[in-house]
């Protein structure tokens, strides 16, 4: 299991404060035989320890199967539930499990078929989790796009999966962020669109259920006495330069 840092600590300019992109949890097996083990589920694992015991997982287990272009979900979020319509082109429940592809509990799974499936939330989420099946056995990337609720800004992310890995490959792939939370999430598929991928268990959950936040690999919080150091080292810089145009 790999916990991801997307980026380092930024900070916003002497005195300001630091934010940080979300940070990705991962786990991958490329032959785990049809079962939900290995990495994948110490990944899941570690995405749920930050998060409180009230989020909750869509399984697809009472949805119909077959193709559908507009899919109403729910999860329970901080304050009341989440409702979230899930969307595609080419996308459909699948029942059985096949070619590669298996639901990771139950029986019912999300199969995308080519292109790009959203999901878009009733009210801004924080946290979003899933297990991907089959993907990555012929070359093609699974990538995950989040949009800011309060900026609209995107912020793309490469889901880091074996390119070369085997039919019937199972993986876990999450984010946490505790500073930002988003109105849509995007999984696309990029590369040759012949492959197809299968999604099951997703979880969500809100910024008021991050209960223990990850801090991103190789992040040193800066102590208040380092900012008030840097600041008075750019006021003599600053003292400096100006003492240099006058002379």
């Amino acid at each position: 299991m790999r916990c991801i840092a997307t980026a380092a600590v930024l900070a916003a300019g002497i005195g300001g404060t630091a934010s940080a992109l979300p940070v990705e949890f991962f786990g991958e097996e490329t032959s785990p035989g049809g079962v939900v083990t290995g990495d994948p589920v110490a990944a899941r694992d570690g995405f749920l320890a930050t998060l409180s015991s009230g989020v909750g997982t869509e399984d697809f287990e009472s949805e119909a199967i077959g193709l559908f272009a507009s899919l109403p979900i729910s999860f329970p979020g901080s304050t009341g539930s989440i409702t979230a319509t899930l969307s595609g082109s080419s996308v459909e429940i699948d029942g059985a499990a096949g070619a590669g592809r298996f639901p990771t509990s139950g029986d019912n799974f999300v199969e995308l078929l080519s292109g790009e499936m959203e999901i878009e939330f009733s009210s801004p989420v924080s946290a979003f989790g899933f297990f991907g099946t089959d993907i990555g056995d012929i070359g093609e990337r699974l990538t995950v796009t989040l949009t800011d609720a309060v900026t609209a800004v995107e912020t793309a992310f490469d889901v880091p999966h074996d390119l070369s890995a085997p039919n019937g490959s199972l993986l876990f792939w999450g984010f946490v962020d505790a500073e930002a939370s988003y109105s849509r999430i995007a999984l696309g598929a990029v590369g040759n669109d012949s492959d197809i991928f299968g999604f099951d268990d997703m979880i969500i959950g809100d910024v008021e259920q991050i209960v223990n936040p990850p801090r991103p690999t190789g992040e040193v919080p800066l102590p208040a006495a380092a900012w008030l150091m840097l600041a008075g080292l750019g006021a003599l810089a600053g003292t400096r330069a100006r003492a240099r145009r006058r002379a």
